[in-house]
């Protein structure tokens, strides 16, 4: 049985992962490390094994075969090092750093040391996006000209995230910005794997003065362009409402597919025979694609395992970089070519 390992417990997504990997049965979850001792304690009374404040410490004192990495993008980018460097399996919350010269050294750490590196992004697990990306990629929706993604909520503190976690969120230094890193980042990992790097990258983002405690963006979007397509990817933390969050949308010469989000959600194809649209079918999937410690373990059991290309660690880099030019963009007002 694998032994896992938690570093860091500041990024609120870590719980339901935990969960998560309790639930497989085929790991064993060992020990956890954070500074903050609210999360020591909330660990202790919820999972087994030791908890540390040194992430170091951890590292030096148990056996391990991989660890998830749950902290501010900022950590993340040394935390996966460490590991790498002890020919750890990572598993890393999204997105993959704060910066691009975090990202390659956290990549060139994993190829060097021949572990697996694994982004986990929350949407990767929604089976109708996966058939969306499948389909565009099959060609079933004719030559792919638009990629467009929302990622909206009211804000961190409204949603009720954990007080260590906001402490980063508004932080550009752990961050690596505000809502445009928090969100637009998943629009950027999904063009990137349907359409590649582009071409350009415009990037904008503004502060509403809904949230005066904020010295960050609070809204952002950058726009992608291609030889013969674009792609969109908004960020909000001022949206009331769930209309149009997390939602995908995939324009083809042939059909437009319409993708809801979370677990459940549909999929829709419009197109000549079916233009107002028609809710697809998901075909069966397969169960290492359940949730990320699913997938994370099958990587590692099996080595010829092809990491879904929304959490393969290249396609996350090129993201990263899709990120940093969108921030460079938007703060001096300029058009980013690649």
């Amino acid at each position: 049985m694998l032994k896992i390992a938690t570093l860091g417990l500041h990024h609120d997504h870590v719980w339901s992962n935990l969960e998560e990997l309790q639930a497989t049965g085929r790991a064993e979850l060992v020990a956890a490390a954070d500074a903050d001792e609210e999360l020591l304690e909330q660990y202790r009374s919820r999972f087994p094994g030791n908890i540390y404040k040194s992430y170091e410490q951890l590292l030096d004192s148990e056996e391990l075969d991989a660890v998830y990495i749950f902290a501010s993008n900022k950590l993340s980018e040394d935390l996966t090092v460490m590991a790498c460097e002890r020919d750890l399996h990572c598993l890393v919350e999204k997105p993959m750093a704060a910066t691009l010269a975090g990202a390659d050294r956290m990549l060139a750490a994993a190829e060097s040391n021949g572990v697996r590196l694994m982004i986990n992004w929350p949407f990767t697990w929604w089976p109708q996006l996966r058939h969306g990306i499948a389909m565009a990629q099959a060609g079933e929706i004719g030559l792919l000209w638009q990629v467009k993604y929302r990622a909206a909520h009211q804000g961190p503190v409204e949603l009720g995230c954990s007080r260590q976690f906001c402490e980063w969120l508004y932080d550009e230094e752990r961050n690596g910005a505000g809502a445009l890193m928090d969100y637009c980042c998943y629009g950027a990992v999904l063009a990137e794997v349907l359409l590649g790097r582009p071409d350009s990258v415009t990037g904008v983002k503004i502060s509403t003065g809904l949230k005066p405690e904020l010295s960050l963006e609070d809204n952002a979007i950058l726009v992608l362009t291609y030889p013969n397509a674009l792609a969109t990817t908004e960020a909000s933390w001022t949206q009331i409402g769930k209309l149009t969050s997390y939602s995908t949308t995939l324009y083809g010469s042939e059909g437009t597919v319409l993708i809801d989000p979370d677990h459940g959600g549909s999929i829709r194809l419009a197109n000549a025979e079916h233009p107002d649209g028609i809710v697809l079918e998901v075909p069966p999937q397969p169960d290492h694609l359940e949730n990320a410690s699913t997938h994370f373990i099958a990587a590692i059991e099996d080595p010829e395992l092809e990491i879904h290309p929304l959490c393969e660690m290249r396609h996350c880099r090129e993201s990263q970089w899709i990120l940093e030019e969108g921030i460079r963009s938007a703060n001096h007002g300029t058009v980013s070519a690649s």
